[in-house]
């Protein structure tokens, strides 16, 4: 696999994962539940945007070391 989307989608699983992490944290806090669906389908959608804008966003990086 190219270094480039392997990157991209590590990215998308760490923004998917950082929504599930701050929606615990506002269940916890708030104490108002959030259907599963509706994390899963954040998540998702938070997860595909990540790896989107990792993607096209890779080569304007200032400092970016890759080719």
């Amino acid at each position: 696999m190219d270094p480039r989307t392997k990157a991209s989608l590590l990215w998308g699983v760490v923004g998917g994962l950082a929504f599930l992490v701050l929606i615990q944290g506002y269940e916890l806090l708030a104490g108002t539940p959030v259907s599963i669906p509706a994390k899963a389908g954040v998540a998702v959608a938070v997860g595909v945007g990540a790896t989107f804008a990792a993607n096209h966003m890779q080569s304007r990086l200032f400092g970016n070391e890759s080719p």
